[in-house]
């Protein structure tokens, strides 16, 4: 256990999701962080305290953050909402020379995050930002079409997540946050606004979930896929599940003053609200994820439509299983890309497709 892997906000539901993924399938000793001390601890009482311990730490007091990273293997960046964070824990890793991850979710952070890419490569230290699930594995998914075409023109990727996700207060956050504002969408070609929770789409999942209705919704691949592959048109659309909860996030949008939607009051009331909701309804939804991948290009001289479809009965678990197969790999020496990267740039589909296999997880591909 020479590895050491420090974890910020390890206590949170993806924090605790990643943690488990690490305890499985490494030898890693880790570190988990938060905000004040745990009335008892967050794992098994029987687990090897010499393998998993914790770490009050208050992510604002930067001296505290590089105490907490020197000598690390690793860290994994699990404290959201990234609308808020800035690059401050990524930076000491590259001063310190230790191996990142994060679960960002917010395109203005990830713009950040990557700006750092030359400082890093400098370093040696291979950063790896929106490993989650998505984006993370959906960004996979991706990949894997783009390799099995000659040309790829248009790439649309759709979410649907039941009730809260399994993933707590800070996912309600993370949406309410997305509805603040336009957001530029690569389309043919050209950077064009869109207004959130727009053009409404009916989309087929893999079961349980059937056709779902989802919306334009701003995600930080909507930026890295363009960067990462040579495509006109990138298109990235979200739902809940049941309905009733699109159609209430479609009023909030279109309806609260824009004024209000920009208040960190009024966010906090509707996510808290909403999940509160979700804690009733998920009992009968479930807190599963699903997503779908479509690339359209050109494969020996003909147009070609190539799906691949993913679905997991908790959204929390499936993050972790993203962010997790990639620490595994860093921690291996399988995978050193030193930079800043968004995981489809990072992570080769061999190694992808194989973490995921030992995870018991399949991707379902075809052409359509």
């Amino acid at each position: 256990m020479s590895d050491r892997v420090l974890i910020l906000g390890g206590r949170g539901r993806i924090g605790r999701s990643v943690t488990a993924d690490l305890l499985a399938h490494t030898s890693a000793a880790i570190t988990v962080t938060g905000r004040t001390e745990a009335a008892k601890p967050d794992w098994d009482e029987h687990q090897d305290p010499h393998r998993l311990t914790f770490l009050r730490l208050d992510l604002a007091d930067r001296a505290a953050v590089d105490a907490a990273v020197q000598g690390c293997r690793l860290v994994i960046h699990c404290a959201g909402p990234f609308r808020y964070r800035d690059t401050s824990v990524l930076q000491s890793c590259i001063q310190q020379g230790v191996d990142y991850l994060d679960v960002s979710d917010d395109r203005s952070f990830t713009r950040k995050a990557l700006a750092h890419r030359a400082a890093a490569q400098t370093a040696g230290v291979t950063a790896i930002v929106n490993s989650g699930v998505f984006p993370g594995i959906s960004n996979s998914m991706v990949r894997q079409g783009v390799e099995q075409l000659d040309r790829a023109d248009r790439i649309h990727l759709s979410y649907v997540v039941s009730g809260s996700g399994g993933a707590g207060v800070t996912v309600m956050r993370t949406t309410f946050l997305g509805l603040q504002h336009p957001f530029e969408a690569w389309i043919d070609g050209q950077w064009q606004l869109v207004k959130p929770y727009t053009d409404r789409e009916t989309v087929t999942f893999p079961p349980p979930y059937g056709t779902a209705g989802v919306y334009w919704f701003d995600m930080p691949e909507a930026y890295t896929l363009v960067e990462a592959f040579p495509v006109q048109t990138v298109i990235t659309k979200f739902g809940s599940v049941p309905d009733l909860y699109n159609h209430l996030t479609w009023m909030a949008a279109h309806w609260l003053p824009s004024a209000l939607m920009r208040h960190s009051g009024a966010i906090e009331f509707l996510s808290k609200v909403s999940h509160a909701m979700t804690q009733v309804s998920d009992r009968f939804s479930g807190i599963g994820v699903a997503m779908r991948a479509e690339v359209q290009g050109e494969k020996q001289g003909q147009l070609a439509r190539y799906c691949a479809t993913f679905a997991h009965e908790n959204t929390a678990v499936a993050a972790g299983y993203g962010v997790g197969s990639i620490a595994q790999l860093l921690l291996a020496g399988q995978l050193q890309q030193p930079g800043v990267w968004s995981v489809e740039q990072a992570l080769p589909t061999p190694l992808f497709e194989q973490t995921l296999q030992q995870r018991g997880v399949q991707i379902q591909q075809e052409w359509l």
